[in-house]
């Protein structure tokens, strides 16, 4: 039972999906995110890849075998899945739902057309963010300022871009980020805003009922 003399209530968790066109800074935003909030965690996928040096099961992936995946495939286990490279990946449904259950944050740092499988099967519990560049050439310059990709593949990721800001729309929130610490402060806004919902404060029942009484 919730008690009146703290406002600290129990909560069901959310998944918090920050989607960009390459280079617009979602992984930076993300990053931070996860540094400065310890109620949040990123998601952990299912994968077919084999375990690289250095990994650890439950933390980076969930390792499983071709027939397990297939089988989980077959179970409705995943939110979404994918061919990748030659390796299946899924964002395991058992997994999420006992962290949001626990009043725990999921962080996805996935494209639209993850976001719009997730947003299908979870709707209640999903929050999505676009975080848009400030201008098309400062998005050219950020990629070219890497100093990792070719002429070329930075063409390609510009056109891609170009794609990827026309599902803007698809989202819930939208953020400018044309300086990071201004577009973080943004996206910490609306994760605080979100947790507050009162759909998601499950433990207000007990504690309106508790001031109600006497």
């Amino acid at each position: 039972m919730a008690d009146p003399t703290t406002d600290t209530l129990h909560r069901r968790g959310l998944m918090f999906i920050l989607s960009s066109p390459s280079g617009a800074g979602k992984t930076t935003i993300a990053r931070k995110l996860l540094a400065e909030d310890a109620e949040i965690a990123m998601s952990i996928s299912v994968t077919t890849r084999p375990m690289r040096p250095g990994e650890v099961e439950g933390k980076d992936y969930f390792f499983v075998d071709q027939p397990t995946f297939d089988r989980m495939v077959e179970e409705n286990a995943f939110y979404e899945w994918a061919h990748v490279f030659g390796n299946c990946y899924g964002t395991p449904k058992a997994h999420i739902r006992e962290r949001l259950k626990q009043g725990s944050d999921v962080l996805f740092d996935i494209d639209w057309q993850g976001t719009q499988q997730l947003h299908q099967k979870a709707q209640a519990d999903v929050v999505r963010v676009f975080i848009l560049p400030p201008s098309v050439e400062e998005l050219g310059r950020r990629l070219a300022g890497r100093g990792t990709d070719s002429a070329e593949v930075i063409a390609a990721r510009m056109a891609r871009a170009q794609a990827e800001i026309s599902h803007w729309d698809g989202y819930d929130y939208v953020v400018i980020n044309d300086e990071v610490e201004s577009c973080f402060a943004k996206v910490k806004q609306i994760l605080a805003a979100e947790r507050m919902r009162r759909t998601r404060q499950t433990g207000l029942i007990d504690f309106v009922r508790n001031l109600t009484r006497g």
